[in-house]
């Protein structure tokens, strides 16, 4: 497909366009939509797409908005809050995975260098994919969510790290080693050196002239983005690792929010164009090999992957239910093993065939694992029996309040609604036994008369610890319904005589909780839009006289 081609350059749009509208209604990352369609245009299909040179810019734009845009949101921040579960799950599951996927390839045969590169491949998951499904879920501000966030940001910057490494070291083969060591710290200090001056004194300056036009802002980006990219490859290193560089000298600044809100779509548009050409370079010359070994590297992430997080996460003294929702994230590869794999090919490293086995890897993981996310609860619930093992074994044990103390009021959850409450009922003079299963909030909690534990709604056992004989009312703050209707039964069946407080997301929740047995349902969003709308009120309305 050359420059001049515009009608082909149309065709494969459109269809990409209708192959992302189908895997929207398959509720598929447009990733696997992408690739297919690259399949389908290129040689082993159509043969629309053969001169890429138009193809390949783009797509490598695209990389360098991605990469920038990861660089731009690094928020280490997230690590800390999330306590050290972050930084274990996350080295662990990569040290196990590369480890592992490692020993996999070389029993399957594969070459030393391709199955190092097949092993490190597997190790990586989607972050973009993560967040999208886990926003969708509304999951991303409850333990798991954050704790994967937490991770899978742990995982940005270990590719990274890879990506320095092959690119400083891949093509260095000569007799002067410490030389070439010497040269390329020098070089990669200089940068860094660089970056640090331009963040110190000339980019507040600049941004803020810039800013002034919203549209000059993206320029500004895109072109500072890509710049640095090319200057790190000029200096040996990858385009890949300068615009990640260029993304992180811009994070703290107060315009990394504008500037990533605005270029989301134009990396999503670009990156297009990655996939495109991915799938049109797959290899399917040993097809049949190549799936063989496809399907087993698959159920190894699609099983091994969250098993070590669940198996990290219990050690950690986590409830294995967070461990199994948390894990499964990281159950398949992510856009991060696709450039790796394509920056492996570029070096001369491995051949296309093992850039095709690593996407065939891709699309086998990504597709499933976006089903076992979307259907976390509904799996765990299935397995239950089984994982509940492991929390006997390992995990952390609830912490047990005295079972004659004296509340008013025993509350489940201290998220942002559930925090504020406990602070009005405190004010109010009721003694409050606040409950929650993550553990750094419990810990860092510090409210006068609020007393908190570790604990689990959805842990039957733990609500023999409780002093129910005291609590005139039990109130649960937690969004998801599930884990309100196993609250209510656990309350029942311990013969609870006092009322239940739960909260519902919508009315239609509202309704269902009700119908368990909810004395009362607290729908925080109506409440809120009532009061909203008598403030707008009282402003809207005339005044006398006016």
């Amino acid at each position: 497909m050359e420059l001049h081609d515009f009608p082909l350059i149309a065709a494969v749009l459109a269809v990409a366009a209708v192959a992302g509208l189908v895997a929207t209604r398959l509720r598929q990352p447009l990733i696997v939509a992408f690739i297919g369609v690259g399949i389908l245009v290129g040689p082993a299909g159509t043969g629309w797409m053969t001169a890429q040179d138009t193809v390949e810019i783009l797509a490598r734009l695209g990389i360098a908005v991605l990469l920038f845009l990861v660089g731009l949101r690094l928020d280490l921040h997230l690590i800390r809050t999330t306590g050290p579960v972050a930084l274990a799950t996350g080295l662990g599951q990569v040290l196990f995975t590369s480890v592992m996927g490692f020993l996999i390839a070389i029993a399957l045969g594969v070459d030393t260098v391709p199955a190092l590169y097949i092993a490190v491949a597997l190790t990586f998951s989607s972050t973009i994919i993560i967040v999208k499904l886990l926003s969708d879920k509304r999951e991303l501000e409850q333990l798991h969510g954050r704790i994967a966030v937490g991770f899978l940001i742990v995982q940005d910057i270990v590719v990274v790290l890879v990506m320095i490494v092959l690119t400083a070291f891949g093509q260095r083969t000569g007799d002067h080693v410490a030389l070439d060591v010497a040269g390329v710290l020098a070089k990669g200090l200089g940068l860094l050196v660089g970056l640090a001056v331009l963040m110190r004194f000339v980019l507040p300056w600049l941004l803020h002239q810039v800013a002034r036009s919203q549209e000059l802002l993206v320029l500004f980006g895109v072109a500072y983005a890509v710049s640095v990219a090319a200057l790190s490859e000029w200096l040996g290193f990858s385009s890949e690792v300068g615009a990640f560089l260029a993304g992180v000298s811009l994070a703290s600044t107060s315009y990394r929010d504008a500037l990533g809100a605005r270029l989301t779509s134009l990396r999503d548009f670009l990156l297009l164009f990655f996939f495109l050409e991915l799938g049109s370079n797959l290899d399917f010359t040993d097809a049949t090999e190549q799936l063989g070994n496809a399907v087993v590297f698959s159920l190894f992430v699609l099983i091994g992957n969250p098993l070590i997080v669940v198996v990290i996460m219990v050690l950690m003294r986590y409830p294995v239910r967070v461990g199994f929702l948390s894990g499964l994230t990281v159950a398949q590869i992510s856009e991060f093993s696709l450039i790796l794999a394509a920056l492996g090919l570029s070096l001369g490293h491995i051949t296309n065939a093992t850039v095709s086995l690593i996407t065939v890897v891709g699309l086998i993981t990504i597709g499933c694992s976006t089903y076992l996310i979307l259907y976390s609860h509904q799996l765990y619930r299935r397995l239950e029996p089984w994982l509940s093992r492991l929390e006997r074994t390992g995990s952390r044990k609830a912490e047990q309040p005295e079972p004659d103390a004296e509340v008013d009021v025993i509350l489940y959850g201290l998220g942002r609604f559930g925090g504020q409450l406990a602070e009005r009922l405190t004010e109010a003079g009721h003694r409050v036994l606040a409950v929650d299963f993550d553990p750094h909030r419990v810990s860092t909690y510090d409210r006068p008369g609020v007393t908190a534990v570790f604990g689990s709604a959805e842990d039957v056992h733990f609500l023999e610890t409780l002093p129910l004989g005291h609590a005139r009312c039990v109130v649960s703050t937690l969004p998801l319904a599930e884990a309100s209707k196993a609250l209510v039964h656990g309350l029942r069946h311990h013969q609870y005589g006092g009322k239940i407080a739960l909260t519902a997301r919508t009315h239609r929740a509202g309704e269902e909780l009700r119908s368990v047995g909810a004395d009362l349902v607290l729908e925080p969003y109506t409440l809120a839009a009532s009061a909203s709308l008598h403030a707008l009120d009282d402003v809207l309305r005339p005044r006398d006289g006016s």
